[in-house]
């Protein structure tokens, strides 16, 4: 019975995977004893349910059948195995995280070190990636990233906030190349450009209340992939760029930048947690997942504060020096 319940996991694990090296390294063996399980489970039930080629797997019509009650079957005896066991109070093992370049190195890195240090027994592996990777293919549990819509997919997800971009630059370079007072000023400067996820490198999709303005930039001296590389960049003068919230709110709030057209931001996106697609969710991830909604929530929400707040202050700022210029220029 023993052997069954385990053959009948792995013919599970692999329609949900799609491959026989997929399950292998969550089960830490080789393909061709995943496939050898899934023979003998074949010889047990005596039908074909899967069908095999060098390159491909697919699912026979008794196989589909037997995978949707195989697979309520072994859910509930896993909720009644948590339960026995008291498992889904203690999370423990390693659990697996990606997240994008932005988040990671602003808030999520720190915020995985509070969870680790509130569950002692779980070991956290962070990998920083642009692109979300294949999570069950790939063995990730979780996933955090920004994006302005998902893609359709059997992963389940989870909003943790909102975020936007906006246009920044450092002040030496500001005061070298003028502060642009209107969107047309930016023609006169040099706009750096970043590979992301949320928007395309050569587009500026700015808002302005109700308005919408694409800014296409035709030339740029500087392109980069991570929102940390861009930073430094701007902070070394190199021109105008734009940087999330969550990137940019501390060097906002300490002076290091200040934002351009501060009335304007980029299209707002959501961050989001993304999982495999699982009825039973591991400790440890609905830990994290807890975690998440009570640090990193409130964290993007404090950088779009300091963000509104700084673009505010702007805005009053540019109203005086107006208004000092045109009582000058009546004096005169």
């Amino acid at each position: 019975m023993a052997d069954f319940l385990n053959h009948l996991r792995i013919f599970v694990r692999v329609v949900e995977a799609g491959s026989f090296t997929a399950v292998a390294k969550e089960n830490d063996s080789t393909a061709a004893q995943i496939s050898r399980a899934v023979s003998s489970l074949e010889e047990e039930l005596q039908a074909v349910v899967l069908h095999r080629t060098t390159r491909h797997l697919s699912v026979t019509d008794v196989g589909a059948r037997f995978y949707e009650r195989a697979k309520a079957i072994l859910g509930e005896l896993d909720n009644a195995t948590d339960e026995a066991r008291n498992a889904t109070q203690k999370p423990s093992g390693r659990i697996r995280v990606h997240s994008a370049p932005g988040l990671a190195y602003s808030c999520v890195a720190q915020v995985l070190a509070s969870y680790q240090q509130a569950f002692p027994d779980v070991s956290v592996e962070l990998k920083v990636e642009q692109s979300m990777p294949s999570l069950v293919e790939d063995g990730y549990d979780l996933s955090i990233v920004s994006a302005t819509q998902l893609p359709d997919s059997a992963y389940i997800s989870q909003a943790l906030g909102a975020a936007y971009a906006v246009p920044v630059a450092s002040e030496s370079y500001l005061k070298q190349r003028g502060y642009p007072r209107k969107l047309t000023d930016l023609a006169n400067h040099a706009l750096l450009q970043l590979e992301s996820p949320v928007a395309p490198p050569d587009e500026w999709h700015l808002q302005q209340g109700a308005d919408t303005h694409v800014w296409t930039i035709t030339r740029t001296p500087f392109r980069a992939n991570s929102p940390e590389a861009l930073r430094a960049a701007i902070l070394a003068g190199a021109g105008i760029g734009t940087l999330a919230t969550y990137s940019v709110a501390d060097d906002l709030a300490s002076g290091k930048l200040r934002r351009v057209l501060p009335q304007i931001h980029l299209r707002p996106f959501s961050v989001y947690a993304v999982y495999p697609s699982r009825r039973y969710l591991d400790a440890k991830v609905r830990t994290l997942l807890a975690h998440l909604r009570a640090t990193l929530s409130p964290a993007l929400a404090r950088a779009m504060g300091i963000c509104e707040a700084h673009a505010d202050a702007a805005v009053a700022l540019s109203a005086r020096r107006s208004n000092r210029t045109k009582q000058q220029t009546k004096r005169k």
